[in-house]
């Protein structure tokens, strides 16, 4: 099992002056510290205009910066959007990245959920499948060494020879963002490792992994010439403390994160209100003042408490044959000293004893060579995507504009 550690770049209201710096480089000091430690991956998300929830409009900005402070640990973009991002643009700041990084690239790629997104691009919730679809077409020609050109509905490219190129060859290891749960049975059939932004117990883990590596080896339906990437991952919810007390003392920021996400989550097309009109750390706080068991009960899902406690809960997850957990560490207003000290009790306390696991490649090689037959399980029972803990909220109001 591999380890890795998830940046939205999180920023609850209120703001003072010298925040986002602060911000970005905790973030960078977090990483370097996780590469020390061993981690496998660290991954960034590319979000724009989503004010508290996410101030991470440049993953390769920072990435880039990631990678000279760091020595091993992967480099990815969880995620590109195909969707807001031409496909020229893309294929160069992944080339990039790879040379800066000295190979060190991971590529993940999305379409964005939310029109507040979107719109100011010129696309929409209605036609982004397509514009992703047709762009990862176009992508993976221009890596190659050769001029390319696409002529398609959304992206018309004159030939040119996108340079530089990636390291790596033919290309960085792919993933697909997975923001809704039957998308991993897409990203295996597309033949790409699934980013999974769910927080499922280790039951629906199961099911799902049936699900992504039957797709893959059964009904493999590729989007381009590419080499696939056999990998299923999953966010969790995570601190590590020296007793379960205190990790969920100092956890707030999963509940935070999970808040928001419900928050907006109903709303049509997830669209967010008008700029300023929502203070969400102020909404929040009046949530859990009316529901202080859910928030009780949302810290114990996930990977929160002592290591000992994240021991028991990673020993389910290993059995349902997760390749990766990402730990999503940095939420809310979770401070910096508390991110740094829960890395380095994981990291030295429990991670090492599954990062070298010879049963699960077996298991995996015998599952793509077709030697071992996995069940078809029926997942209709697994499509809460926020888990049984998960906090309930209202609806946003309707968006202005």
């Amino acid at each position: 099992m591999k380890f890795g550690i998830f940046y939205e770049l999180q920023l609850p209201r209120p703001w003072v002056a010298g925040d986002e710096l602060a911000l970005y480089q905790n973030a960078l000091s977090q990483m370097e510290l996780a590469d020390s430690l061993g981690y496998d991956h660290a991954w960034v998300v590319e979000h724009h205009f989503l004010e508290e929830y996410s101030h991470s409009p440049s993953p390769e900005s920072f990435l880039a910066a990631a990678s000279q402070r760091t020595k091993n640990i992967r480099l990815g973009h969880g995620i590109l959007q195909l969707t807001t991002n031409h496909p020229a643009r893309v294929a160069e700041r992944v080339a990039v990245l790879d040379l800066l990084s000295n190979g060190r690239c991971e590529f993940g790629m999305g379409e964005s959920a939310s029109i507040t997104e979107l719109t100011p691009f010129g696309r929409d919730m209605e036609t982004k499948k397509e514009v992703f679809e047709e762009a990862v077409a176009a992508i993976f020609p221009m890596f190659k060494d050769a001029g390319s050109e696409h002529h398609g509905k959304y992206f018309d490219i004159p030939l040119r020879n996108v340079v530089p190129k990636p390291v790596q060859k033919p290309h960085p290891p792919l993933w697909m963002a997975c923001s809704q749960l039957p998308t991993i049975e897409r990203a295996g059939r597309h033949g790409f490792g699934a980013l999974g932004f769910q927080f499922v117990s280790a039951d629906a883990a199961h099911a799902w992994v049936h699900a992504y590596y039957n797709a893959m080896t059964k009904r493999l339906s590729k989007l381009a010439d590419y080499e696939i990437n056999p990998n299923m991952a999953l966010v969790s919810f995570f601190m590590c403390a020296k007793t379960d007390e205190e990790a969920r003392a100092r956890a707030d920021g999963a509940t935070f994160f999970q808040f928001a996400l419900r928050f907006y989550g109903a709303s049509q097309n997830r669209q967010r209100p008008a700029p300023y009109t929502i203070n969400m750390w102020d909404e929040y706080n009046k949530w859990k003042r009316d529901n202080p068991e859910a928030q009780e009960a949302a810290l114990r899902g996930g990977l929160i408490g002592s290591p000992e406690t994240i021991r028991k809960k990673l020993k389910r997850f290993q059995s349902s044959h997760i390749d990766q957990v990402i730990l999503l560490n940095q939420a809310g207003k979770n401070s910096h000293e508390h991110i740094c000290e829960s890395l380095e009790l994981f990291g030295r306390e429990v991670m090492p004893e599954f990062q070298n696991d010879p049963a699960q490649l077996a298991w995996k090689q015998g599952v793509m060579s077709g030697e071992i037959k996995l069940e078809e399980i029926d997942t209709e029972a697994f499509t809460d995507r926020y888990g049984k803990l998960a906090v309930s909220v209202a609806p946003a109001k309707a968006a202005a504009g």
